[in-house]
C-alpha cells in the first residue's frame, strides 16, 4: 500500500503507541488499588491464610492507604492534564458571513481532496499556514468557548465533523492562514498553497490521532501550569493563609510537572513520527490538486516572507516605538513587494501578477481585517496594548512620513541634545570650541552656545587635537544614549502595566501569554550604543535638512524612514555619519551637507 493511505496508517499506528503510554500510566496508577482490593477480598473471604492476624491487617490497611493516596494523586494529575488549556496561536477569527467566498474556496478544496472541511478559519500576522485543534480549549473553558480580549472575539467551536469512514465525534481543526498571503497572493495561488494544509484535516479527525494529540497537548499544558505555579517567590506582607497555600501548592505542582515531563519523554518520539506521517499523508493527497501552481505559490511564500520581514523591522518597528501602529500592514506588503520587484532582478515579472484577482478579495471587508491583524501584529512583535488609545494610535500610510518619520527624527534629535547637555565636559573645552567654528558663516548672528544645531553636535563628537583620543567622545555619548533609551523603554513597559500577561494566569510575573494565547517571538532587534548614536546623529542631520534645505520626510517601503530632496530619496548619508561616529571625522559629513545645501549652524525644531 502506498500514497496517503499508507501515511494515514503509519500516523494511526504512532497514535496508538501514544495512547498505549497513556493506558500504561493509568494501569500503574490503578495497580495499588487492585492489590488493595485483592487483600480486602481475600481477607473478607478467608482465602488468604492467616489473613485475620494483626500483621496482615496492618499490611492490608497500609496498602489501602497507599492505594488511596496514589489514586488521589493520579486523579489530580489527570484533572490538570484534561482541564489545562494548551497554548494556541494568536489569531483574528474570520466569521463565515465576513468571508463567504473564502469559506467556499476552502470547502471546495476539501471536497476535491475528499477530506472534512476545517471547522473555522482564522488569520495570523505571520507568513505561515497550519491547522490548529482548539477542542481542548473549548472543553476546558467555562461556557463552551475561550474568551479572548483585545477585540479578538471568541474562537468559533464549529459543529462536529464526520470524516468519511470515521466514527462520529471528532471535530475538524481550525484553518489558520497567514494574512500576508491573502494580500500578496492571487486566488489560484492561495488555493494551491492551502491544498496540503487542508488535506491534513483527514487524519486530524481520526479518533485515535485526535485523542493522542489531545493527550500530548494536555501534558504540555500541564508542564506549563506547573512551571508557572511553582516558580516565583511570595510577595512581601503576604497573608499567612496565602503563604501556607503557596507552600503546599509548590511541591504539588512540582510533582505534577515531574509526572507530565516523564510522560512527555515517553511520547515524544511517537508524537513526532505521528505528525510527520500526518504531514506526509496530507502532502500525498494534495498532489492531485494544482500541483504545478503550487510550485509558483511556494516561490511567492519566500517572497512574501522577505517583504513582510522588511516591513516589520524597518517600517512598522519605528512606528511602534513612537506609540503608533500602522493600520494597513498587509496592504503595505503589496507595496513593499512591488517596490522589490522594481529593484531586484530575481523578482522580475512578479509585478505582472497584480492584474489577477488578489486573495484578499475573498473577504467582504479587507480593510477591517487588515486593521485587526495589524493591531495583533503590534501586540505580538512589540507588546503594545490591546486597544487604541492616546499613546497607542493607528496611523495610515499617507500620514506615516509626518506622523512617524518626522516625529521620530525630532524626538531622537532632542534626546541627543539632552544627553549632550548632561554629559560632563571633562578633558578641557576642546570639543566645545568646534561648534563656534562651524557657526561662523558670516550670514547673521551666531546661535546660542547650547542651541540645538547640527554644528554643535558635530563639534562635540569631533576629536580635538591633544585631548581625547579619536572616537572616545562618541563612546561616552553612545553609552549615555543607551542608558537613556533603556530608561524610556522601561518606563513605557511600566505604563503598559503588564498588558501581555493573561489575567488570572497565576503569580508568575514572566508569563508572556496574550489573552491566553502563546505569542510569536518579539521583534526587538538589539541595537549597540554605536548604532544608537548613528541613528540619533542621522536624525539630527535629517531635521537640519528639513528645516534649512527644503527636504521632506518620506517612507521607503523596504528601508523605512527616508529623507527626500525634490521628491527623491538620498541614500548616501550613512557613510558620512559613520565616519563622524566611529572615527570622530566630520569632514565627509561637512562635504555632504554642503552638497545638498544644509546649513548646520541654524537651530532646528525639536519636540
Amino acid at each position: 500500500m502506498a500514497g496517503p493511505e499508507a501515511g494515514a496508517l503509519s500516523a494511526r499506528a504512532r497514535a496508538l503507541a501514544v495512547l498505549r503510554i497513556r493506558s500504561t500510566a493509568l494501569a500503574v496508577a490503578l495497580l495499588p488499588a487492585a492489590v488493595a482490593a485483592v487483600l480486602l477480598v481475600g481477607g473478607a473471604t478467608g482465602r488468604l491464610g492467616g489473613s485475620h492476624g494483626e500483621e496482615w491487617t496492618a499490611v492490608r490497611w497500609a496498602v489501602v492507604g497507599g492505594a488511596v493516596v496514589v489514586l488521589l494523586l493520579a486523579a489530580a494529575v489527570a484533572a490538570v492534564v484534561v482541564r489545562a488549556r494548551p497554548a494556541l496561536s494568536p489569531t483574528v477569527p474570520i466569521a463565515e458571513e465576513t468571508a463567504p467566498d473564502l469559506y467556499r474556496l476552502v470547502r471546495d478544496l476539501a471536497d476535491r481532496l475528499e477530506v472534512p472541511a476545517p471547522s473555522a478559519i482564522a488569520l495570523t500576522p505571520d507568513c505561515d499556514s497550519w491547522l490548529e485543534d482548539r477542542t481542548h480549549r473549548a472543553h476546558g473553558a467555562k461556557g463552551g468557548g475561550a474568551k479572548t480580549g483585545g477585540g479578538m472575539g471568541s474562537v468559533p467551536a464549529g459543529a462536529s465533523v464526520v470524516g468519511r469512514g470515521e466514527r462520529r465525534g471528532a471535530q475538524a481543526p481550525v484553518l489558520v492562514i497567514g494574512s500576508p498571503f491573502l494580500w500578496w497572493m492571487r486566488v489560484a495561488e492561495l488555493r494551491a498553497l492551502l491544498a496540503p494544509v487542508v488535506a491534513g484535516t483527514g487524519p486530524s479527525v481520526h479518533p485515535d490521532i485526535a485523542a493522542a494529540r489531545r493527550f500530548v497537548r494536555g501534558l504540555d499544558a500541564a508542564v506549563a501550569v506547573a512551571a508557572r505555579g511553582s516558580g516565583g517567590a511570595g510577595k512581601a506582607g503576604e497573608a499567612p493563609v496565602a503563604a501556607l497555600g503557596r507552600a503546599v501548592r509548590r511541591p504539588a505542582l512540582a510533582f505534577l510537572g515531574w509526572i507530565a515531563r516523564l510522560l512527555l519523554r515517553g511520547c515524544r518520539d511517537h508524537a513526532a513520527e505521528m505528525e510527520r506521517a500526518v504531514a506526509a499523508a496530507a502532502s500525498e493527497r494534495a498532489q492531485t490538486v494544482d500541483y504545478g501552481l503550487r510550485i509558483v505559490a511556494q516561490e511567492q511564500v519566500g517572497l512574501a516572507y522577505a517583504g513582510w520581514d522588511r516591513l516589520l523591522t524597518r517600517v512598522a518597528l519605528p512606528a511602534w516605538r513612537m506609540g503608533r501602529w500602522p493600520s494597513r500592514l498587509d496592504a503595505g506588503v503589496v507595496a513593499a513587494l512591488t517596490e522589490l520587484s522594481r529593484r531586484d532582478r530575481l523578482a522580475e515579472g512578479f509585478a505582472s501578477r497584480l492584474s489577477e484577482r488578489p486573495a484578499c478579495d475573498l473577504l467582504e471587508e479587507p480593510g477591517l481585517i487588515d486593521e485587526a491583524t495589524s493591531l495583533l501584529a503590534a501586540r505580538l512583535f512589540h507588546g503594545g496594548p490591546s486597544e487604541p488609545g492616546p499613546d497607542w494610535a493607528p496611523v495610515d500610510w499617507g500620514e506615516y512620513p509626518e506622523e512617524v518619520v518626522d516625529r521620530k527624527w525630532r524626538v531622537e534629535a532632542a534626546r541627543l541634545h539632552r544627553v549632550l547637555d548632561e554629559q560632563p565636559r571633562s578633558g578641557g573645552p576642546g570639543p566645545r570650541r568646534a561648534a563656534p567654528r562651524e557657526a561662523t558663516s558670516g550670514q547673521g548672528p551666531e546661535p546660542e552656545p547650547d542651541a540645538p544645531t547640527l554644528a554643535r553636535v558635530m563639534g562635540r563628537l569631533t576629536a580635538a587635537p591633544g585631548l581625547a583620543p579619536t572616537g572616545e567622545l562618541g563612546e561616552e555619548v553612545a553609552a549615555r544614549l543607551s542608558a537613556e533609551v533603556a530608561r524610556e523603554e522601561a518606563a513605557r513597559a511600566t505604563d503598559r502595566g503588564g498588558a501581555l500577561t493573561e489575567p488570572g494566569a497565576g503569580s508568575g510575573g514572566g508569563d508572556p501569554w496574550i489573552d491566553g494565547f502563546a505569542p510569536l517571538f518579539p521583534l526587538q532587534p538589539p541595537r549597540t550604543g554605536r548604532e544608537l548614536l548613528a541613528d540619533h546623529v542621522t536624525a539630527m542631520v535629517c531635521c537640519a535638512a528639513i528645516d534649512t534645505a527644503g527636504a521632506a520626510p518620506g517612507l521607503d517601503w523596504l528601508d523605512g524612514p527616508a529623507l527626500l530632496f525634490g521628491g527623491r530619496r538620498r541614500a548616501d548619508l550613512a557613510h558620512s555619519v559613520l565616519s563622524l561616529v566611529e572615527d570622530g571625522d566630520a569632514e565627509p559629513l561637512r562635504a555632504w551637507l554642503g552638497e545638498v545645501g544644509v546649513r548646520p549652524e541654524k537651530p532646528v525644531r525639536l519636540v
